[in-house]
């Protein structure tokens, strides 16, 4: 991989690439599927590609969008040592937030700077990491209440490197005095005075050195203002994201003063990307989370303040035509988590025209598709696909095919590739 491979419109020396070729002086932006195809016409579906000019595009927006606040890059969105090492080394962006212990010590070896934004009950992971003060000064664990705080230091012992520890402070709306919880059910940390009581336990602990804060308003960044059905939905959801926006303000800049009564603070960290420029704006916010944006997922279609342009695909071969209005393709059924819908389906994108089948949707195995785009289809031919969220594609290849103008020019492994498998 190159050093810099994603600075936009930017010279760049012309690094080694297979087969001997070079890269240009100013890399291409996003080319679109078409050309994507052409590139990998000699690749064996299934396979999965990332066109590197999208991603160039994209994280040049997401900066922009943060306002000059760094950006700490979500691992989980991406899965793929390589591309995370590239995107670190893009102005704006710092640290990463990573989704398990075990991964964040993995990534540790390499990076300075890793928040693991979400509790462990890894009692093995909490050892080692208490056990190698190189490890401890890079990693950061997250904590949410005393019980959690109990199982850290149970499994750190009395004796070892001093841990750095985050609090999880709850960015989610309540209205009707709490009977209504708009957002998601993660930290029950909800006050200041909740996020104070937590700090000063955490003080009280000598392997214990409180350094940051998080909130994450996944009401916010990670539900579109835009999307598809009635005009009353959308409408609610805007109201809802703008009620959010002022109360959250309000709530996490009055908790970060009452947790930096007890303890200085290295960062306080917020949003995602669907909020960068709001989160961004809040003076108590020092930093910003967000990966997903880079891939563009399907998800990220239904957002009227920014568009980002796809950047991750994959492919499937029509291995049968059963009739003249189906094509079906091998596999599919790569489906995104969340609450079930249609919404957490791949897309099918190219040819144009293609939809899935309603009694069957994505399978296991196979998956038969309609539409007008089945006319011209025939065995062997290829259907691509978006995945609904970003990371969660590379939990079903080993490799991503990078594609820079209208040729592959990396292969690089994912973490499953890297027999990685974290969750």
């Amino acid at each position: 991989m190159t050093q810099q491979p994603y600075a936009t419109g930017t010279p760049t020396p012309a690094p080694h690439r297979p087969g001997g070729a070079t890269a240009p002086a100013v890399l291409p932006g996003p080319v679109g599927v078409p050309v994507l195809q052409e590139a990998t016409a000699g690749l064996q579906p299934p396979f999965a590609v990332v066109d590197l000019g999208a991603l160039r595009a994209n994280a040049a927006q997401m900066t922009r969008r943060a306002g000059g606040k760094p950006i700490r890059l979500a691992s989980k969105s991406l899965r793929c040592r390589a591309l995370i090492g590239d995107t670190l080394r893009l102005p704006g962006f710092a640290g990463i937030l990573a989704f398990t212990l075990p991964e964040a010590l993995w990534l540790a070896e390499e990076h300075r700077d890793v928040l693991v934004g979400y509790p462990s009950a890894d009692t093995d992971a909490l050892a080692r990491l208490g056990a190698d003060e190189r490890l401890a000064a890079r990693v950061t664990v997250m904590v949410d209440s005393i019980e959690h705080l109990d199982l850290v230091t149970a499994a750190l012992g009395p004796t070892g490197a001093t841990v750095r520890v985050c609090l999880d402070l709850d960015a989610s709306l309540r209205l009707a005095g709490g009977r209504l919880h708009l957002g998601m059910r993660r930290s029950p940390l909800h006050t200041p005075g909740q996020a104070r009581d937590l700090a000063l336990a955490v003080t009280a602990r000598p392997r214990l050195r409180l350094v940051g804060g998080m909130s994450y308003e996944g009401q916010i960044a990670g539900v579109g203002d835009d999307g598809p059905g009635p005009r009353a939905g959308r409408a609610a959801v805007r109201l809802m994201q703008r009620l959010s926006t002022r109360e959250l303000r309000e709530r996490r800049a009055a908790a970060v003063r009452a947790v930096r009564s007890v303890a200085p603070l290295e960062f306080v960290n917020g949003g995602g990307t669907g909020s960068l420029e709001s989160t961004s704006a809040e003076r108590a916010v020092t930093e910003l989370g967000a990966g997903s944006g880079l891939y563009a997922p399907a998800l990220f279609d239904h957002y009227r303040g920014f568009r980002p342009h796809p950047a991750a695909h994959f492919v499937l071969p029509v291995v049968r035509r059963p009739g003249p209005r189906h094509a079906t393709v091998l596999g599919g059924g790569w489906i995104a988590s969340g609450a079930p819908g249609t919404d957490r389906l791949p897309v099918p994108v190219w040819p144009p025209g293609l939809r899935y089948v309603a009694q069957e949707g994505a399978g296991e195995v196979q998956t038969p598709l309609t539409g007008d785009g089945v006319a011209g289809l025939r065995a062997g031919d290829r259907v691509w696909f978006r995945h609904a969220k970003a990371g969660e594609l590379c939990e079903r290849v080993n490799e991503l095919h990078l594609v820079d103008g209208d040729r592959i020019v990396d292969v690089v492994p994912t973490y499953r590739g890297e027999g990685r498998a974290f969750l």
